[in-house]
């Protein structure tokens, strides 16, 4: 339920590089994250950091959005109560462009789909899209589609030295870095007779 703390760093060191100035994060949690987003953006001065997440309160009981009060980053970020599916297209409407977007929120297919969907209208080109759990069979499935179909670049280095876990938690499968960054390309739509199978 949280990032741990040497995948953190890596993300505050991806973003500062890559010189974030406003952050999507879907899930909330108990706030590692947004501490290390938060962290990333405050070096960068002039910073948004919109954070999604319907259930901080009932399963949370407030604790991820207490720490970035605690830590003085709530002056930079706002908590959107509301699930991704609603919040994300009324932010897309609203014309906000990302830097750099987080997902750890649901690990359903449709719904990291329905994310990733988004943010794709969200993160500026050359933007990064970060996923934690992608050893996750339904995560890194979601994935795959738009690395295949739409051009998101791996980062493959990104989360090097960083966590790992048996793809699938299957004890006989390889080991897979926890988080896995995407560049996003150019925005484009392919023919629907361009599919590949994902």
């Amino acid at each position: 339920m949280t990032l741990p703390d040497g995948d953190c760093d890596l993300l505050r060191d991806l973003l500062v590089a890559a010189g974030a100035t406003t952050v999507v994060e879907i899930g909330l949690a108990y706030g590692s994250s947004a501490l290390a987003i938060g962290e990333a953006l405050a070096a960068q001065g002039t910073a948004r950091h919109v954070i999604v997440d319907p259930f901080q309160d009932s399963a949370f009981s407030d604790a991820g959005w207490a720490a970035l009060c605690e830590a003085g980053l709530d002056a930079i970020a706002e908590l959107v109560r509301e699930w991704s599916s609603i919040a994300l297209p009324r932010l897309v409407s609203e014309g906000i462009v990302a830097d750099a977007a987080f997902v750890d929120g649901s690990h359903r297919f449709h719904e990291v789909f329905v994310d990733l969907y988004f943010l794709r209208k969200l993160v500026r080109p050359g933007g990064l899209v970060v996923l934690d759990d992608q050893w996750a069979p339904s995560v890194s499935t979601a994935a795959r589609y738009f690395e295949r179909n739409l051009g998101w670049e791996r980062v493959s280095d990104a989360f090097a030295g960083g966590s790992t876990r048996r793809a699938g938690d299957d004890p006989s499968a390889d080991l897979v870095p926890r988080c896995v960054a995407y560049r996003m390309p150019e925005p484009s739509e392919p023919a629907f007779t361009d599919f590949r199978p994902f």
